[in-house]
């Protein structure tokens, strides 16, 4: 684990390593699909994809509010349903949100788009993950993603409280609260502070303001409205919670096992505000992939199980990413570049676990 000494919170770091790794690796995935003849972006497999997620997703709601008559019929339906909506927030909305799932713009929009249909909001998350995220993966203070306050402690530079002693254990049920956030509340206060993790974002305007407030709207019609009308405002309550619970750690989990673990990366700039790294280098390293060899994996997590080959071609669709993965990893044995993997998804959500435990304990204990 690497350690630096200064971050300048709102002043992005520039990468000022040598960029010959990332020249080579983008010249031989071009080669791929050259070879190949293979499109990089509008592929029948998420088409088909798109269609399987939303007809189960249309499918099981319709089950759960028209057709579930007991809680044993409803809660399943309710699971299933919260997997529905996670899958069509990583295969979908995920593509579409980095241009990755056709290259006709208003398809990418309308992709982008189903964020807002289930609750969240495309305009916000462009910037907290394809700009920030994306940019400064695993950096302190400019990767939004790793800001979870005081809840807990997932970097070596974030500050420790007493509470983090133990959040191995109390972050997982918090994990469910995710979706919750950003459905209820968490979105709105994003645009009206204009900000995000300390980083200023433009207020929506004029179609953005619409998609965004329309967005909002057309879930809470969806997730509350019509069935409250068929059923007692708290029964609609329990299961609109147990189907968003479901959502928040299934999205949880991804994202953690692919950054926050003990085989990532994570630097923090220098005083003179640089990382000492070429950015694919640094995205290489301070991510981790998981389960590779699982099609299932793939197919279900939309490819981002994947994540280094994702951090590197966020905008190839994500079909794509076993066959790369395969010239990333070659790449990197060749660079000397440190290529992270867990091959089974229990030993990722181990190192997680051990991870947060150790961000946990006091400084002197965690700093190895």
């Amino acid at each position: 684990m690497k350690t630096a000494t200064h971050s300048k919170r709102g002043l992005h770091p520039k990468f000022i390593g040598n960029a010959n790794f990332q020249r080579e690796l983008n010249e031989r995935v071009a080669n791929y699909f050259e070879r190949t003849g293979k499109p990089r972006r509008d592929c029948p497999q998420l088409y088909l994809k798109t269609a399987i997620l939303l007809a189960a997703f249309a499918g099981l709601y319709v089950a759960l509010v028209f057709f579930a008559q007991t809680w044993w019929q409803a809660i399943p339906l309710a699971v299933l349903l919260g997997f529905a909506t996670a899958g069509i927030g990583l295969n979908i909305q995920h593509d579409g949100g980095h241009d990755a799932y056709s290259d006709r713009p208003w398809i990418n929009k309308l992709a982008a788009m189903t964020l807002d249909l289930i609750g969240g909001s495309s305009y916000v998350w462009h910037y907290r993950h394809t700009v920030l995220h994306h940019t400064y993966v695993n950096i302190t203070g400019h990767d939004s993603d790793v800001d979870l306050g005081v809840l807990a402690r997932v970097t070596p530079h974030q500050k420790r409280y007493p509470i983090h002693r133990w959040q191995h254990c109390y972050m997982w049920p918090l994990y469910g609260l995710m979706a919750i956030r950003w459905q209820i509340f968490g979105d709105y206060l994003d645009v009206i502070k204009a900000n995000v993790s300390g980083h200023p974002i433009p207020r929506p305007k004029g179609w953005d303001l619409a998609i965004f407030l329309g967005g909002k709207l057309t879930f809470l019609i969806i997730a509350l409205g019509i069935p409250m009308m068929f059923h007692p405002w708290w029964v609609v309550l329990i299961f609109y919670a147990t189907a968003a619970m479901v959502v928040g750690v299934t999205l949880s989990v991804v994202f953690q096992l692919s950054h926050i673990v003990e085989e990532a990366e994570f630097v923090a700039p220098t005083e003179a505000n640089r990382i000492e790294n070429a950015w694919a280098i640094h995205q290489v390293e301070s991510t981790c992939d998981f389960v590779r060899r699982s099609r299932i994996a793939a197919w279900l997590l939309g490819g981002l199980n994947y994540q280094i080959e994702h951090h590197l071609f966020p905008r190839i669709c994500h079909v794509h990413y076993p066959a790369m993965s395969k010239i990333v990893e070659q790449t990197c044995r060749e660079f000397s570049v440190k290529y992270n993997e867990h091959r089974t998804f229990f030993a990722g959500l181990a190192s997680h676990f051990r991870w947060l435990r150790q961000m946990g304990l006091p400084d002197r204990a965690s700093a190895g």
